[in-house]
């Protein structure tokens, strides 16, 4: 059965890709597409005769899922749009702070909801593999996370820089609050003992680089990931779209499609 599928943040980077990685995927076809009142795209022609529009709430009645890659400050209206709809929807947005991952929480009550800092399957994986790491290394090992993104990134560290502290410190039967160690600077600014330090790089178009340090006595682990372009995110999402159509209500994460 093809899924149609909604597109929010049609004219952002992801959102070009998406869409055209729906335009070319079997089994799903783009149901509209939408962006913020008085973005430049607004009405620019996509596939047959749909055009970006303004208005999520037409695209949730016309899909059976959305794919959400916008900003915080539109995830409200987007959630109310597919809880109005009864239209499940994938959030890829990333900078969500603890009130936004609560009103997911709360839609997915009503809807399906798939919520990740990272639709790529390769970073899915290896956070998989961080957890796995961190678990049989145990604290003798010291952990560092860098990640590198294009200039133009906003939020830091990137939401898979912490989708993999929390892995590592999951492994660790801890959580990535107590344990997160950023921006060391100064005389005074020594490793604390069990920390998980992070550490953010910006410039150029990188689409996403990320390792994961082991270093104990003598020797060093390191995991790591390259997404060479944005379609690597967006073959995930549109992945994650299809398998989401006609879920029950629920919080679902890239491990539920990858069955990690």
């Amino acid at each position: 059965m093809t899924s149609r599928i909604g597109v929010l943040g049609a004219g952002g980077r992801m959102g070009r890709a998406i869409i055209e990685t729906v335009e070319m995927t079997d089994g799903v076809t783009l149901g509209g597409a939408a962006e913020r009142p008085g973005h430049p795209c607004l009405g620019e022609p996509l596939t047959g005769t749909l055009t970006i529009c303004a208005n999520p709430s037409a695209i949730a009645n016309d899909c059976e899922v959305l794919v959400d890659f916008t900003t915080p400050d539109a995830l409200a209206g987007n959630l109310d749009a597919a809880l109005a709809a009864k239209c499940a929807i994938v959030i890829g947005t990333t900078g969500l702070t603890e009130s936004h991952l609560k009103q997911v929480d709360e839609a997915s009550r009503d809807i399906a909801v798939l919520q990740t800092a990272n639709t790529s399957v390769g970073v899915n994986m290896l956070a998989s593999l961080v957890r796995q790491t961190a678990a049989a290394l145990g604290p003798d090992w010291d952990i560092e996370i860098v990640e590198m993104h294009h200039r133009h990134k906003v939020d830091a560290p990137s939401g898979t820089a912490l989708l993999l502290g929390e892995a590592a410190a999951a492994g660790r039967g801890e959580t990535l609050g107590r344990l997160a160690e950023r921006g060391r600077d100064g005389p005074d600014s020594q490793r604390v003992p069990g920390a998980i330090g992070m550490a953010s790089l910006r410039g150029g178009s990188v689409a996403g680089d990320h390792d994961v340090i082991f270093a104990g006595d003598g020797e060093r682990l390191e995991l790591g990931h390259r997404a060479e372009s944005r379609e690597t995110f967006a073959r995930g999402a549109v992945r994650a779209a299809r398998w989401l159509a006609g879920k029950p209500a629920g919080l679902y994460t890239m491990k539920d499609v990858l069955g990690l």
